[in-house]
């Protein structure tokens, strides 16, 4: 009887050895025959109780490497299948075709607009500074001649933090401007680029959130001159050398005097369209001479020095240069909008 039990695990392992599928539906059923579920082996097993005591730890070693070859045999040829399934891929394969096209994406139409500002203004010596986002009151409002009872503050209502009238979510990048001007002393020559917030409508024209440049300049004898040179260098190297400047009065209530400026109509040569509203100039930024309250809010003595200030958003300068019409675009993140500044500078 132990005799007949030892011969029908020999002849499992032989089957094992001599069994040669030739293709993944044959290797399958090699692997459920000796080792699914319901395999031949597993009976095997249970036949040690009928082998005589001396002889069951041979038997069980035996009824073991049955099992050990059969799983070696299917790990093998599953290998060569999927060798040979790569080769066969590989062959079909032109290595002299050329690539496929990869998409490259580019840069948002406010980037390039911010970076080709940060560029012009970097030739003519002015630094980039940042600052935080959520501000408190005096930076902001208080420190730019708008106490909490100036009209002014009407003009640019804004987001406060739950819990808090002190912090808030910048109206402007000019508390960029108040934070520079209480950490040094002058000569300061700086530009401060962000992201900026208002409580305002949703439109094709405005937005809760834009982005802002603002530019500061205070030494001595810094004029009113001196602020439409700069100013004219930058719309000039912006909009194309033939461009025109003209300032008209305006009000801020941290310059005096204060001015509009707008530049002759880079779309229709000055002639009148529908982005100038057929005038022959678009206004592009405010700007003015800082307010002396201003320069005493921050510690710098009035007195002696002087300077100018102005403040620009991005989406406009990038709405008028691409001719976009609508300032949603350009927080959609639609690609099928984005893909068309891959070229742009």
């Amino acid at each position: 009887m132990a005799t007949e039990i030892f011969e029908k695990v020999q002849q499992v392992l032989e089957e094992i050895k001599v069994d040669s599928p030739q293709n993944p539906e044959e290797i399958e059923q090699f692997r459920i025959r000796y080792l699914g579920s319901k395999n031949i082996i597993k009976p095997l097993f249970g036949e040690i109780r009928n082998v005589p005591n001396e002889k069951k730890k041979e038997f069980g070693q035996l009824v073991n490497a049955v099992k050990q070859a059969a799983e070696q045999k299917f790990q093998q040829l599953k290998s060569a299948a999927e060798s040979a399934a790569d080769q066969a891929e590989g062959a079909d394969i032109d290595l002299t075709a050329p690539a496929e096209p990869v998409d490259l994406g580019s840069r948002h139409p406010i980037s390039i607009t911010l970076n080709r500002i940060i560029d012009i203004f970097s030739r003519i010596g002015f630094a980039v500074a940042e600052n935080r986002e959520i501000e408190d009151d005096w930076h902001n409002f208080t420190a730019m001649n708008t106490p909490e009872d100036h009209p002014a503050r009407d003009m640019q209502d804004t987001f406060y933090l739950k819990d808090s009238t002190k912090m808030l979510l910048r109206t402007h990048t000019s508390s960029v401007q108040a934070r520079t001007m209480t950490s040094q002393q002058p000569p300061i020559r700086i530009i401060a680029p962000g992201r900026v917030y208002r409580n305002e409508t949703i439109s094709a024209r405005s937005h809760c959130q834009f982005h802002q440049v603002e530019g500061l300049y205070i030494d001595e004898n810094v004029s009113f001159a001196d602020m439409k040179q700069t100013l004219l260098y930058f719309a000039q190297e912006m909009y194309g050398p033939e461009t025109k400047i003209r300032l008209r009065p305006s009000f801020f209530p941290f310059t005096e005097p204060s001015a509009e400026m707008d530049v002759s109509c880079f779309i229709c040569d000055a002639e009148g369209c529908s982005v100038c509203k057929y005038t022959g100039w678009v206004e592009i930024l405010g700007c003015g001479m800082v307010d002396p309250e201003v320069l005493k809010n921050c510690g710098i003595d009035h007195e002696k020095y002087t300077g100018f200030a102005w403040g620009m958003g991005i989406e406009r300068q990038a709405m008028m240069l691409y001719q976009i019409n609508d300032i949603r675009l350009l927080f959609e993140n639609d690609a099928r909008f984005l893909n068309q500044f891959k070229s742009a500078w």
